[in-house]
């Protein structure tokens, strides 16, 4: 039988997306918002040559500064104020997630409530200027130590330099974090995600347009190229189908007696998704694969050579069958580790326990933790599986069949990840509007009724 919510969900169109005010005007704020964030992307930071950090830039493009170019939408190639756009922000989330599991005084204060959650906040926040001040000094110390045949990157290298660097940055990070809060509260879907999202979809027209360059100058031929085109709608489907996925558990909630009148049992499901872990396994494991070519990279522009950290770097390279197995190892653990850290089997046995609710066939409590805890196991393989096969496809494309497939791995993930959640939550503003539209209906028919009585 279909709900009353499924058939309202249904019958959302155009024309009650036309009469929703208030969802349009969420709308309009986000795209506003993600407008004010690409204009930051073409404002270049002071003190740099242009035409220098442009070929210091092609010559590292494949290194720390391609991925985190990737996801600042070409700020890190123009060197603009956002080039480290919301990235400290993400790894300040993640280590004070990572801390609440392990900290005793954090993980008290994230069963506080609203007010808790308010704090950790804050402490988030101060995270992430340590690390976005430090990451932006580190970009300065390599900027002065980096030149070319055009001469030196920085124009006028010294502490001056380094400290309006860093103010401009750290200044630019937070900037986008207030930005993302904003879009979060007033706007559509989840502000820092679509951040993240529009710098990578930026730059997926130029990939396309340089993929039918290729193939107009013969360089990719028109089967390889439709091939490519269908594969990318390959894996832009998988990763739906498998973001979708869900393992639903059965439980069962025994009957209830009120006064006289005996109610049946209620049945409900307890979802678990196929990847708990969303994307953050593969941006940890890029992020630490890439650690060595960064401090190379550093070693290299202070003057200093290791040839040991160069073998490291030369066997880590993309493409290397040392840096696919590595790439794959840590998707895999990663995906284990961090679905650990966000979902907990002992807490939801004991709120089932709390409820009166039970899982056929299983005691509640202790049993119950270890039941869903053993089909979260099995679900989680899977899909960590299916995150180390969607990154590493592009690598082996590019590096074995000499295939030009850019349309794959972390940021394909997130494009389509936060594409689905910001269309589901249109779909609940949408929704939400048609039931305050049946609510005032209903109350306009009992007030003419009560009249028409009088």
């Amino acid at each position: 039988m279909v709900s009353a919510a499924e058939q309202l969900a249904a019958n959302l169109n155009f024309g009650a997306f036309s009469k929703a005010e208030e969802l349009k005007k969420r709308i309009w704020f986000t795209l506003g918002a993600l407008i004010v964030y690409r204009i930051g992307t073409f404002i270049p930071m002071p003190g740099i040559d242009p035409v220098a950090f442009a070929e210091t830039f092609r010559q590292n493009a494949s290194g720390i500064l391609g991925m985190v170019n990737l996801f600042a939408g070409g700020a890190i190639e123009r060197m603009a104020i956002f080039a480290l756009n919301i990235m400290p922000y993400i790894s300040a989330s993640i280590i004070m997630q990572l801390m609440s599991s392990v900290s005793p005084k954090l993980e008290a204060l994230k069963k506080e409530g609203e007010q808790g959650r308010k704090q950790i906040n804050q402490y988030t926040r101060y995270l992430t200027v340590v690390l976005a001040a430090f990451q932006a000094y580190g970009i300065a110390i390599g900027l002065e130590g980096s030149s070319g045949s055009a001469g030196s990157v920085v124009i006028e290298p010294g502490w001056f330099f380094r400290m309006s660097t860093v103010i401009t940055l750290v200044g630019g990070t937070m900037f986008l974090m207030w930005l993302g809060e904003q879009i979060t509260a007033r706007g559509v879907g989840n502000g820092i995600s679509l951040i993240i999202f529009a710098g990578i979809v930026a730059g997926l027209p130029s990939a396309i347009i340089g993929l039918f360059e290729l193939a107009r100058t013969g360089a990719l031929a028109t089967p390889l190229l439709l091939m490519l085109l269908l594969l990318m709608l390959a894996v832009v489907a998988a990763i739906v189908f498998m973001e979708r996925a869900q393992r639903r558990l059965l439980i069962q909630y025994p009957k209830r007696q009120v006064g006289n009148r005996m109610f049946q049992g209620e049945a409900s499901h307890l979802p678990l998704k196929l990847n708990t872990a969303g994307v953050i396994p593969p941006i940890f494991a890029s992020s630490l694969l890439l650690l060595p070519i960064t401090a190379a990279q550093f070693s290299q522009g202070s003057g200093g050579s290791n040839e040991w950290l160069t073998a490291i770097v030369a066997a880590l390279g993309r493409g290397q069958p040392l840096h696919i197995v590595i790439y794959v190892a840590m998707i895999i653990f990663f995906a284990f580790f961090y679905t650990a850290v966000v979902f907990n089997a002992n807490d939801t046995a004991d709120n089932l326990r709390k409820y009166g609710g039970y899982l056929p066939g299983i005691r509640p409590g202790q049993k119950t933790a270890e039941y869903i805890d053993y089909v979260l196991t099995r679900i989680t393989l899977v899909g960590a599986i299916y995150l180390a096969i969607v990154c590493v496809l592009p690598e082996l494309l590019i590096a074995y069949a000499a295939v030009p497939f850019y349309f794959g791995g972390t940021s394909l993930l997130i494009a389509v990840s936060v594409t689905m959640d910001t269309v589901a939550q249109v779909q609940s503003h949408l929704l939400a509007h048609q039931y305050e539209g049946l609510i005032k209906k209903a109350k306009l028919r009992g007030a003419s009724s009560r009249s028409g009585r009088r």
